[in-house]
């Protein structure tokens, strides 16, 4: 009973302010382990809270020398935490730096939006169809402002037949990625960045590992056909998942795409009800 007591006076004693801030802090360390889950980082984060955990413990035994090594280790480790695994970060601080302010690469409406997929689709299908192999990116929230610089700048409007004529075999743009921001290509015959992981299956090409590797340091989606045997494969939050066909890619692009359209619209309406209710009061 007297330990119920206890209990019921600790709730008691404890603060809003306290509440937000556990809730602040445990919601901050979900994301970050959301981030690095399945990749490099959560190995090395569980070999440090393997390392903080026995590092009371040695001292309580008095294993000087294991208690040295190991908070020496901690201290190094940090260092080397932000050298070797300076991708996951930078990842983790752009997927931060996204908000609703950051509206710069979303399409301006559904109406737009559902257009520009239409001509995606269909390019996608015809360059499969073909064995036609095709690397198209579509640019979100994060800037690719480095990527499109390797290829050369269009500035056209996405339309199925365009896109196809880029990746017409032995032409100067048909090895290279297409990156499509809003209703416009931007660029083409650009290079990506290949991933660094080594566990993916050793048949997945240069191509494919291009597209993974982008949509690891980018929210960007990117679509491949495969030269070899037309199958559609999709990149997009350093996963790949293959075997598309039409309706299976236009419901992916859509619910991606229109996310981030509905997201925007009802910010700006938001706004705008906020400006009308300011000029009421005035």
């Amino acid at each position: 009973m007297e330990i119920i007591n206890i209990v019921i006076n600790s709730v008691k004693n404890i603060s809003i302010s306290a509440v937000l801030d556990i809730l602040a802090v445990s919601y901050i360390f979900y994301k970050c382990y959301s981030l690095i889950r399945e990749t490099r980082a959560e190995q090395l984060l569980k070999g440090i809270i393997f390392i903080i955990i026995f590092i009371p413990i040695s001292k309580l035994l008095h294993l000087e020398t294991l208690y040295w090594i190991l908070s020496n280790t901690i201290t190094i480790g940090v260092l080397s935490f932000i050298i070797i695994f300076q991708p996951e970060i930078r990842r983790a601080l752009e997927h931060i730096g996204r908000s609703a302010f950051n509206d710069k690469h979303i399409l301006e409406d559904e109406k737009t939006t559902e257009a520009v997929i239409g001509q995606i689709i269909e390019a996608i299908m015809n360059l499969s169809k073909d064995k036609t192999g095709a690397l198209i990116v579509i640019e979100r929230l994060t800037g690719l402002g480095e990527t499109i610089n390797t290829g050369i700048k269009m500035d056209a409007i996405v339309s199925s037949a365009l896109l196809e004529n880029i990746f017409v075999v032995n032409t100067p743009l048909h090895d290279g990625a297409t990156i499509i921001r809003n209703d416009r290509i931007i660029s083409a015959g650009c290079f990506l960045p290949l991933t660094s992981n080594n566990s993916l299956n050793k048949s997945i090409g240069t191509r494919h590992r291009a597209a993974i590797g982008l949509s690891e340091n980018s929210d960007a989606i990117v679509i491949i056909v495969s030269e070899e045997t037309g199958t559609i494969s999709l990149a997009f939050n350093g996963k790949l998942t293959r075997n598309y066909d039409r309706d299976r890619l236009k419901l992916v692009l859509t619910k991606i795409i229109e996310k981030n359209v509905v997201k925007k619209l009802n910010f700006r309406e938001k706004v705008a009800a906020w400006m009308k209710k300011t000029e009421n009061n005035n």
